[in-house]
């Protein structure tokens, strides 16, 4: 049984050799990579999301996990109270200090439309992000909890026993599938 992931041919992808998307995973229409990008199993990465902080960094996506429309994720941010915005010319650098950091996604996170995550940010199993939110650089997450807001609050606890049982159910029809195949 095949399923290889469904990669849009509109996308732009800045690291190409460092960019990888597991089985059955989707990538939709126009997002934008610029960081070294590992997408799990069984992803979805929606429309208009773009992932980005440059070459150097990681952004990392656990089993089961989706990131909705219009989501921005960011490895790397200027420091808006100290840095110059601005691109210097190829061949002349400047320091900035700017926010940097890999972001990752355990297994069976979402992260909901139009919300933003800073640099150096882990979210482990498990946890919700709702639209709209501001996720800070390093936050500290408790798994399975819901946070949203602008910055982002825990809300609640996500049920946990209910999606390891779907997740659990998927992978049992996965593995069904693959033997009646063959």
């Amino acid at each position: 049984m095949d399923f290889a992931p469904i990669i849009s041919k509109n996308i732009r992808c800045r690291v190409p050799d460092a960019f990888s998307v597991g089985e059955g995973s989707v990538i939709d229409d126009f997002c934008y990579f610029s960081t070294k990008v590992a997408v799990g199993r069984f992803c979805h990465v929606a429309n208009n999301v773009s992932i980005a902080g440059g070459g150097d960094l990681q952004f990392t996506m656990g089993d089961y996990s989706a990131v909705s429309a219009g989501a921005r994720i960011w490895c790397a941010s200027d420091d808006f109270n100290c840095d110059l915005a601005a691109l210097g010319p190829p061949g002349l650098s400047f320091t900035k200090k700017g926010l940097r950091g890999d972001v990752s996604l355990g297994e069976c996170v979402i992260v909901g439309s139009n919300s933003v995550i800073l640099p150096d940010n882990t979210l482990p199993e498990g946890v919700a992000i709702g639209a709209l939110s501001l996720v800070p650089a390093a936050y500290e997450f408790e798994p399975w909890a819901l946070y949203a807001g602008v910055p982002i609050r825990k809300i609640r606890m996500r049920d946990r026993e209910e999606i390891e049982r779907q997740r659990d159910g998927l992978e049992a029809g996965l593995a069904s599938l693959r033997e009646s195949a063959g």
